[in-house]
């Protein structure tokens, strides 16, 4: 799998607030805002965190939008069931394909333009800042949180998923990643972030972990800030910052290193 997803699709509207359904009433769907379905069966837990600080403002103003598809709603028989045992036997219980595939559907008939389908899942493609670039400059995504044991593969192969992985260990549910994912993107949006230069200047944005940072006081605890900060001289720091960069990554990540310097 290559480190930039290429599938499509579509959008809708939302206020911060702390319960879902609030946020998908109300409001007619914004054409030209950065959209983030995601399916899953903890729909009140979104916005979340997602709701506060430099995100929330940009959800309230429009840049971004937030659809949240219970897939609860789409199990089957009286208790709605969305799992069955894993054929072959095993521990945990499977997302079933029927469920998954109805919600799926209702969710992508909603969506339109560029907006990959993806799947949370630590099997999937490393999460990369170049993957959230990639993803910001869609028109949103399709996120599927998975439970349990994980989803029916013939979901995924039928529709062509785009599994993408946070790390390498396993949580309880893909809500949390779905999360980060969204936060990685919108705060590249246009408009977003206070200053357009601190996406440039973070972590990963270059390919190398991001210098120290310092402010006020200029000593505490004995600790004074490096003197070349309160020099004046941009030049000077603009070099520091690089060296430091540099060094950081080579002793902290080395396989970062190496791909930077094309070792």
């Amino acid at each position: 799998m290559t480190d930039k997803p290429n599938k499509s699709m579509g959008r809708k509207s939302v206020q911060v607030s702390a319960k879902p359904q609030e946020l998908m009433t109300g409001k007619p769907q914004l054409a030209h805002a950065w959209t983030a379905q995601v399916i899953t069966l903890f729909p009140d837990a979104f916005p979340g965190l997602l709701g506060e600080s430099l995100t929330g403002k940009a959800l309230k103003d429009g840049i971004w939008q937030l659809n949240a598809t219970d897939l609860r709603r789409y199990g089957v028989g009286k208790h709605r069931n969305v799992d069955d045992t894993p054929s072959g036997g095993g521990a945990g219980m499977v997302l079933r394909a029927d469920v998954v595939a109805n919600a799926i559907g209702d969710t992508r008939r909603r969506a339109k333009g560029r907006m990959p389908l993806i799947y949370l899942s630590p099997r999937g493609v490393p999460f990369t800042q170049k993957i959230a670039q990639d993803l910001s400059e869609q028109d949103g995504v399709t996120l599927l949180c998975g439970r349990f044991e994980g989803v029916d593969e013939r979901v995924l192969d039928h529709y062509d998923i785009i599994e993408i992985s946070m790390g390498d260990y396993v949580l309880t549910g893909g809500e949390l990643p779905a999360m980060t994912l969204i936060d990685a993107c919108v705060r590249l949006l246009p408009g977003v972030l206070g200053n357009s230069d601190s996406a440039i200047e973070e972590s990963h944005s270059n390919g190398l972990l991001e210098h120290p940072q310092y402010t006020r006081p200029a000593t505490w605890e004995g600790h004074d800030i490096p003197p070349v900060l309160t020099s004046g001289d941009h030049k000077k720091v603009a070099q520091w910052r690089r060296e430091m960069s540099e060094k950081i990554t080579q002793d902290r990540r080395p396989d970062l290193w190496t791909k930077h310097s094309g070792e």
